[in-house]
């Protein structure tokens, strides 16, 4: 879903759909002139469990936090990526950073569901703590 931004923004504007894609690729140790689409699966694969990992370290439940978090990110990512990579830079900024606010809510959103129990029960402490 965090692509969605970026996705429906090429579609209207009829740029290449998987151009954000390639240009994670790039993202690759020894592919930084070399963009790729298996190798942009492979690098938002990776930096997406990284951030969901963070977020989920630090606490940052439920989509409003989490969508505050995904601009951080993005600031992050995108300041660093658009100065380093010209593949990143040739994007359009305002879709990339609606991705990564999208990708912090729902990560967010998710990271706050209550998950069952092996009594069937939910919770919403930490997998594995029996002490509550």
């Amino acid at each position: 879903m965090s692509g969605l931004p970026s996705t429906t923004h090429a579609l209207l504007t009829g740029r290449d759909v998987l151009a954000a894609t390639r240009a994670a690729g790039t993202l690759l140790p020894g592919r930084r002139d070399r963009p790729g689409v298996a190798a942009g699966l492979v690098a938002h694969v990776v930096v997406s469990a990284a951030w969901t990992a963070v977020l989920a370290a630090t606490g940052r439940r439920g989509a409003g936090r989490g969508a505050v978090a995904g601009l951080a990110i993005a600031a992050l990512d995108l300041g660093i990526a658009h100065r380093a990579y010209p593949a990143v830079r040739a994007l359009p900024r305002l879709p990339q950073l609606l991705d990564h606010l999208v990708f912090g809510a729902v990560t967010g959103a998710l990271l706050d569901r209550p998950y069952r129990t092996d009594q069937g029960t939910t919770s919403t402490t930490s997998p594995g703590c029996s002490v509550l």
